[in-house]
């Protein structure tokens, strides 16, 4: 997955520590806690993520903060990549067989970038023949993993065509946001 095309397996754990849960200030030894890495192999990618724009730094007291810089080029296509093949995304593809027959999975632009929901808002959706109790498990343990709840939302391919054909407003404000493709082609979820 990732570590086909990052080679350093620390840098690839805090990036994803980072992108899985945007927004955070890291402490270095949190970070260290968190990854079960050794400090000298995280301070060595740290420094090189800062050195070429991904993060920065920021001296608290005798501690170093770190945080992704969203201002970075490739921030959001890092963000896409992260979130496709670690956390929900990457536990969907990784029991995609298990899971039935999934056309499209795709995560929300709102729930990859840790923004608060609102109203109805749909973190997932999943479309075609899926099975309920694997779904369920694989979004309760993310859940548990990051500390808050996921709305999820299962329709057969007739059913999200009808509703597409109707117009139907939950089914527009699904298409209207953000999202990531984890399963399937974005073009022909919109079409």
């Amino acid at each position: 997955m990732l570590t086909d095309l990052i080679i350093s397996r620390v840098r690839v754990k805090i990036l994803q520590l980072f992108y899985l849960s945007p927004g955070k200030i890291i402490h270095v030894r949190e970070i260290v806690r968190r990854i079960n890495e050794e400090i000298n192999a995280v301070r060595r990618e740290l420094a090189h993520l800062e050195k070429v724009g991904i993060m920065s730094k920021e001296r608290r007291a005798n501690r170093l903060f770190y945080a992704l810089r969203h201002d970075y080029p490739l921030y959001f296509d890092l963000l896409e990549l992260i979130v496709k093949t670690a956390g929900l995304g990457g536990n969907i593809i990784k029991n995609k067989a298990k899971l039935g027959k999934i056309k499209f999975a795709m995560v929300s632009g709102k729930y990859a970038r840790n923004i608060p929901r609102t109203g109805n808002n749909v973190d997932l959706l999943l479309i075609g023949r899926v099975v309920l109790p694997e779904i369920s498990q694989i979004v309760r343990q993310e859940e548990v993993k990051q500390e808050r709840e996921i709305n999820y939302t299962v329709m057969s391919e007739e059913e999200f065509e009808f509703r597409k054909r109707r117009r139907d407003p939950f089914v527009l404000e699904i298409l209207k946001g953000a999202r990531i493709m984890v399963i399937g082609d974005e073009e022909e979820l919109v079409h």
